[in-house]
């Protein structure tokens, strides 16, 4: 029985791992408080490396990159950036069409309170930009552990070779842990979807059912109507052409690898075969493996505001002007391992004065729809950096 579970994909055991923790709390509901352990645990874990992660992978990152001399390199780092503002903003319009709500346990005592006024919120922020590198992270303060990291890796880019090694190495190791971490996802989404759907019932699965509505529609939406917008200007025609090939032939490998890193030999493949100049592509490609992710910050902005509006958080249009840059950056810090979106969360949660605490409560619930909302996200992310990177292209051959 062991042998076979080991086989298993992730997926695969998540999607078990739902169907028993379901049948439990049906069947079983006043066995589920014994079960709430996993849970707490997996929350915990998660809680415990997310701060570090974001730290080191944002550093190594921007402190590895290396600017080459190909002039079609900006353009396409502009529509990775321009998408993923659109894919936030298309994520805040719908998920104030069709708002979301979420289990949350929140404690009464936790003197949570509604962010104030724009003024208000823009001082938070910039307060936590300028909080202390080490408290950051000792208190999960991701937007200031966010400005450390950008700031560092700037700093970092003119280290020696050797620096920036052991940079890249510590950020495999984190990756590493983290992997070990979302390995045991299964226990611990066993242990929150029983305790959930004992103490919530049926109504539950209607609001899961709804955000991942919100998150998959939206996502479709970027991929075949805000992508396809920004090629045609680029290449001022038909853009559809384009965009379907890479779908299909990038977005469905992406699908079921659940990695962008996994999908950057595709991808350039499918570069070549279009006649995307190889030096172009053997750039923009790992990076846009690294940083175009509008996937999640389609992720991010929906189940920010599902929390925004769970909690009663009001959200005028200029904080959720705020929220589609908040939700850009974060992105760009998304790790490349499954799920890895989900734990920049906290970041835009902090825009509304969200405790960690409550934060990691959404993380948790992400990863409970995971089985379709990182493998679309993935898709989308991966099956972008392609699209961008031939439409650049083409137009410089005009």
């Amino acid at each position: 029985m062991l042998s076979i579970l080991s086989r298993l994909s992730l997926v695969t055991k998540i999607f078990i791992a739902i169907i028993l923790g379901f049948c439990v709390a049906l069947l079983f509901p006043s066995f589920t408080p014994y079960l709430s352990l996993l849970g707490e645990l997996f929350i915990k874990a998660l809680k415990s490396v997310a701060p570090i992660l974001v730290f080191v992978l944002v550093m190594s990152s921007i402190a590895n990159f290396k600017v080459g001399h190909n002039a079609n390199l900006r353009p396409i780092l502009m529509l990775y950036v321009v998408g993923m503002i659109l894919a936030a903003f298309s994520a805040i319009v719908a998920s104030q069409f069709f708002p979301s709500f979420l289990y949350l346990n929140v404690d009464a005592q936790t003197g949570l309170q509604p962010a104030g006024s724009l003024t208000e919120i823009l001082k938070n922020l910039l307060l936590s930009f300028v909080a202390n590198p080490v408290q950051a992270i000792a208190e999960a303060n991701f937007i200031g552990i966010l400005g450390w990291a950008v700031g560092l890796g700037v700093a970092l880019r003119h280290s020696s070779e050797t620096t920036k090694q052991v940079l890249t190495d510590i950020s495999h190791a984190i990756n590493h842990i983290i992997r070990i971490v979302i390995s045991f996802a299964p226990l611990g989404i066993f242990g929150l979807v029983a305790v959930t759907f004992a103490d919530a019932g049926l109504a539950t699965l209607k609001n899961y059912a709804q955000l991942i509505a919100v998150l998959l529609g939206t996502m479709f939406f970027v991929a075949l109507v805000i992508n396809p917008i920004l090629v045609a200007i680029v290449i001022r025609s038909n853009p559809y052409p384009l965009v379907l090939k890479c779908l299909k032939e990038s977005g469905i490998t992406a699908f079921f690898t659940r990695s962008s890193a996994a999908n950057i030999p595709v991808n350039l493949d499918l570069a070549k075969r279009l006649g995307v100049n190889e030096a172009t592509a053997s750039v923009s490609i790992p990076l846009g493996a690294t940083i175009n992710m509008a996937g999640a910050a389609v992720t991010i902005t929906v189940l920010t505001l599902a929390a925004v509006h769970t909690l009663g958080i009001h959200v005028d249009f200029m904080t959720m002007i705020i929220l589609s840059i908040v939700a850009t950056v974060s992105a760009c810090g998304a790790s490349g391992v499954a799920g890895g979106s989900l734990l920049l969360i906290p970041v835009a949660c902090g825009l509304f004065g969200i405790p960690s605490e409550v934060a990691m409560q959404v993380v948790a619930i992400g990863m409970v729809i995971s089985v379709l909302q990182d493998s679309t996200e993935t898709a989308l992310n991966s099956s972008t950096d392609v699209i961008f990177t031939a439409a650049v292209d083409i137009a410089s051959r005009k």
